[in-house]
């Protein structure tokens, strides 16, 4: 059996309390009940938005890094600087690869453009369109089963490799002139990391 404490009693002194109205009572409940619903809703809600954002993220670079062949697109702006590939405006036609181990790495492009888009692209390699040697593919029998590029169409054809010190990539470009003024073009740069 447990003892019962006395209470204490009021001091004297002190007023009392008048009762708490019912509105006024109702209306502090609800304050606190925004209070807390802000206090624990919306840090979940944020933990839940980047939860999903993250796992979409993260699916996104899992199917760009287990990508297998060429991938319609445009080439990311780092990609493209590290590989010295310069996709000239207008073009069309885009697609690329990247494969990366431990010896070398490389990019595959390809695009359509027109005959000024040509003679840019290969300008920013520093050469120029009379330096392509007509039938020359360039580009080896390896890479191109790894890009799934086939060479046996309509051409005329013509390539030429560009062979850069290290670090800087080497190019090798095949170009198809079956349609004169719009060029296909097909290039592999390669890096030594």
């Amino acid at each position: 059996m447990t003892a019962s404490l006395p209470r204490q009693a009021a001091p004297p002194d002190e007023p009392r309390r008048p009762t708490e109205d019912p509105r006024h009572k109702a209306r502090r409940r609800a304050l606190t009940l925004l209070i807390i619903v802000l206090l624990i809703g919306v840090p979940a809600g944020y933990l839940v938005i980047s939860a999903n954002q993250s796992r979409d993220s993260g699916k996104d670079k899992e199917e760009k890094y287990s990508a297998t062949g060429l991938t319609p697109g445009w080439p990311s702006k780092v990609q493209r600087r590290l590989y010295q590939v310069t996709v000239p405006h207008p073009a069309d036609h885009i697609a690329y690869y990247e494969t990366n181990n431990w010896k070398t790495s490389r990019l595959y492009v390809q695009f359509r453009t027109n005959a000024a888009g040509l003679d840019s692209f290969l300008g920013a390699m520093g050469v120029r369109r009379d330096q392509l040697k007509k039938d020359d593919l360039t580009i080896s029998a390896r890479d191109q089963k790894v890009s799934g590029w086939h060479f046996t169409g309509p051409g005329p054809w013509s390539g030429l490799t560009h062979e850069q010190k290290n670090p800087a990539p080497t190019q090798d470009v095949v170009v198809n002139t079956s349609d004169p003024d719009f060029p296909m073009v097909y290039v592999v740069s390669r890096t030594v990391p």
